[in-house]
């Protein structure tokens, strides 16, 4: 074979290599956009193997319709069947903005560059309480103008927890960020709350003080 001949026979190669690796590449899309992860195993599956490793075994998941989000609240409620919209929760990511050039991740539960919040969706979230609840967890070490928690950029959210806008839980996340629960769902009769369960068709019912021990959140008063 001359220098041709093997000139088109490795751009052959390389091109029947290249067809495969975007091959794989949409395959791991199109479980990725199904719900479903390595080996086929659903989302509902893995979180379920977290919760039980955790100890918890009070917890259930529930598939809710489509246009789940464009129905009211007390719809919601409805086809969860809660006892009330307080009941009804959802996780969403802080960042705190004008944290310490030093401060880039989550490697310090005490002082985080991110925080998951676990909040009521009748409620109104009040950051100035968690700004307070930080400076003091920091023994007043730390400035409080160092603490000014935002909501997170959705695709800051996505890159973080693994889970799209309205799927976000705080249980199997890829990162491992602390997360703040609202002291008002501890008050919560009887003691469950629901909240997203990773896809956005998909929630998750689950025990608080189950929760409580397997994700050790800090439980604080950030609603009003």
């Amino acid at each position: 074979m001359g220098a041709l001949g093997e000139l088109e026979a490795l751009q052959t190669c390389l091109l029947q290599r290249i067809a495969a690796v975007e091959l794989s590449l949409q395959t791991q899309s199109f479980r990725v956009s199904s719900g479903c992860v390595a080996d086929g195993e659903t989302t509902e599956t893995r979180l379920s193997a977290i919760l039980r490793a955790r100890g918890v075994d009070d917890f259930a998941f529930k598939r809710v319709p489509a246009d789940y989000y464009d129905r009211p609240i007390e719809v919601r409620r409805d086809i969860l069947g809660a006892p009330s919209v307080e009941h009804l929760c959802k996780s969403i990511v802080l960042v705190n903005t004008q944290a310490l050039a030093s401060i880039t991740d989550c490697s310090d539960r005490n002082n985080s560059k991110y925080y998951v919040v676990v909040i009521q969706y009748a409620a109104r979230l009040n950051a100035e309480n968690i700004k307070n609840f930080l400076y003091t967890l920091n023994n007043s070490k730390i400035s409080k103008k160092k603490f000014n928690m935002r909501l997170a950029p959705e695709e800051e959210s996505l890159k973080l927890t693994g889970f799209v806008h309205n799927a976000v839980t705080c249980i199997g996340m890829e990162t491992d960020i602390p997360v703040i629960l609202d002291e008002a769902i501890t008050k919560l009769k009887p003691d469950f709350f629901w909240l997203g369960g990773g896809e956005v068709d998909l929630k998750l019912r689950i025990r608080t003080s189950q929760f409580i021990s397997a994700v050790n959140p800090f439980v604080v008063n950030c609603s009003s």
